[in-house]
């Protein structure tokens, strides 16, 4: 079984602070082929689906689709912000190596 991610609480509060779950909305973390890496991160806000893994906190819910779950066990969602910007992050640790935007990895 795979363990799903952790998603911390500041990334719950910032979907609170834009109004995510008023909109009937969660945000999908997903993980494509692609990037310079061969894997990439797809994070936006989108409806619900009946075969996501649904995290909840805060009256706010993150999801996983099925294919991408494996690729995300124990990993940790966020939300940073930093001088060139904010945005929601995953640190996984399945990722043998990633490139240097963050978005990409390798397994």
């Amino acid at each position: 079984m795979t363990l799903p991610p952790r998603v911390t609480p500041r990334a719950f509060e910032r979907l609170a602070e834009i109004g995510a779950a008023a909109e009937g909305k969660a945000l999908r973390v997903a993980v494509e082929g692609g990037g310079c890496s061969g894997f990439q991160y797809a994070i936006a806000l989108d409806a619900p689906a009946g075969d996501d893994t649904v995290l909840e906190g805060a009256g706010e819910r993150v999801v996983v689709d099925p294919t991408s779950l494996p690729f995300l066990g124990g990993a940790t969602i966020d939300f940073t912000e930093e001088l060139v910007g904010s945005r929601f992050t995953v640190d996984n640790p399945n990722a043998a190596s990633s490139c240097g935007c963050g978005v990409s990895f390798a397994m």
